[in-house]
C-alpha cells in the first residue's frame, strides 16, 4: 500500500493539469490581441515614415533637377532611392503629380 501511494505522489492530477491549462489560455487571450494591435501600430507607422522618405526625395529630385519625377525607378536611377525603399514603395505607395500617398487598400 505504501509503494502505491508513493507513486501517487510524484506528478500532477487531471485536475492541477487542467487548471494550469485555463490559466494559461486566459492569460493567451489577454496577450494576443495585445500583439496584433502593436503589429498593426507599427506596419503603419513605418509606412508614414516610407511616405515621408519618398515625398522629401521626390522633392529633392525636383529642385536639384527641375523636373518631376513621374515614377519610384526613376528616383532610383538618379540615387534618390535605393532598391529596398523602391520595393517597399511599389508595395505600399502611390505618386500622382509629384505627391506621394498610400495606396488605397480597398479593391
Amino acid at each position: 500500500m505504501k509503494k502505491l501511494k508513493k507513486l501517487n505522489t510524484k506528478g500532477f492530477t487531471l485536475i492541477e493539469m487542467v487548471l494550469v491549462l485555463f490559466v494559461i489560455s486566459i492569460l493567451m487571450l489577454l496577450i494576443i490581441p495585445n500583439v496584433v494591435t502593436q503589429k498593426e501600430k507599427v506596419d503603419t507607422k513605418g509606412t508614414e515614415a516610407l511616405v515621408t522618405v519618398v515625398q522629401t526625395q521626390v522633392e529633392l529630385y525636383e529642385m536639384e533637377l527641375g523636373t518631376k519625377a513621374t515614377s519610384f525607378e526613376m528616383l532610383q536611377s538618379k540615387d534618390y532611392l535605393n532598391v529596398t525603399q523602391v520595393k517597399q514603395a511599389n508595395t505600399k505607395l502611390q505618386m500622382i503629380n509629384g505627391i506621394v500617398s498610400v495606396k488605397n487598400s480597398a479593391p
